[in-house]
């Protein structure tokens, strides 16, 4: 969801951010992110995200990704999302 308010393909953000946001602690946030790098959709170099494959992205997202998406279309329309393509 962070690249959808974005114009590039690279997040800021550190591990330790990560489990915050996700409530899990920063080693779980850095098995999930080498998970990622392993499947090619990420790179992650201190603290940089890059996302090399966004429809696997999506594809990895629970359905909560969707839903929210939608949700966010409709109840602001006028909403401009930058990074989607």
């Amino acid at each position: 969801m962070t690249m959808d308010r974005l114009p590039t393909d690279r997040i800021v953000m550190t591990k330790k951010l990560i489990g915050n946001m996700l409530g899990i602690e920063p080693d779980e946030a850095e098995c999930a992110t080498r998970s990622l790098e392993e499947e090619g959709l990420v790179t992650y170099d201190e603290g940089k995200i890059t996302i090399l494959d966004r429809p696997g992205i999506e594809a990895r997202s629970c359905e909560c990704y969707s839903v929210v998406t939608s949700e966010t279309r409709r109840l602001l329309p006028l909403s401009i999302e930058v990074g989607q393509r």
